[in-house]
């Protein structure tokens, strides 16, 4: 019965991001005549090698994720543009990884990062990670953590849509799946497209991310 209630729900948040995509297409203009590609689609990688895990098991969901490149951030942030952040000493408790596992990302009040590409397809609805807020003084409580989809448009521009907000707990937690959206705009051989992921802190408190996932709603 859980997983069948977790199933009709990422049924419907997919459900609804279609439509917010379909609305975000319209108002961006991004259905163009011929498509040239930009900055993240030329910097995609391989797009079929993305092994598959469940680190969100605990919590009911059991789908299989694929690991957003340096995601856990165990060598650092390779390929991620950092605006303030930094790998800092201290992982999720939860180790959703790998046990063992040191590191993870810290981003203080005004800085920035955004991930480096991963490819996506209409197989990949949504994206998933682990994260803190603390600090930030009287009105820490009513700080958030934004996070924003990067795509490109069939003209090669590279556009932002918002994709989720994570509440300020004080405490570590898998945030909720944040539907991909751009998924729906095929770029790329194999119905693929490079997206990154862009995380911004709002308000006073301090924020540190681990573990960044996508999920291509396949078993593992």
């Amino acid at each position: 019965m859980e997983a069948s209630t977790t199933d009709r729900t990422r049924r419907t948040t997919i459900t609804r991001g279609i439509r917010m995509v379909a609305l975000a297409i319209v108002a961006c203009g991004v259905l163009a005549p011929s498509a040239n590609a930009g900055l993240l689609v030329k910097s995609a990688e391989n797009c079929a090698d993305q092994p598959l895990e469940r680190p969100f098991q605990r919590w009911l969901d059991v789908a299989s994720y694929t690991l957003v490149p340096g995601g856990t951030f165990e060598d650092g942030a390779p390929g991620w543009t950092l605006s303030g952040a930094s790998v800092v000493v201290g992982n999720s408790p939860f180790f959703a990884h790998g046990v063992g596992e040191t590191q993870s990302l810290s981003l203080p009040p005004g800085s920035t990062t955004t991930s480096p590409t991963v490819c996506v397809g209409l197989m990949h609805p949504t994206m998933r990670f682990f994260a803190r807020g603390s600090g930030g003084g009287l009105l820490g409580g009513l700080s958030t953590l934004q996070v924003d989809v990067l795509f490109e448009d069939a003209g090669g521009t590279t556009r932002s849509l918002p994709i989720g907000v994570v509440l300020r707990s004080g405490q570590w937690a898998p945030s909720l799946p944040a539907p991909v959206l751009a998924n729906l705009l095929p770029l790329l051989d194999r119905d693929m497209t490079a997206v990154a992921f862009r995380f911004t802190p709002r308000g006073s408190a301090a924020w540190t991310i681990d573990d960044v996932y996508v999920d291509p709603m396949r078993r593992s």
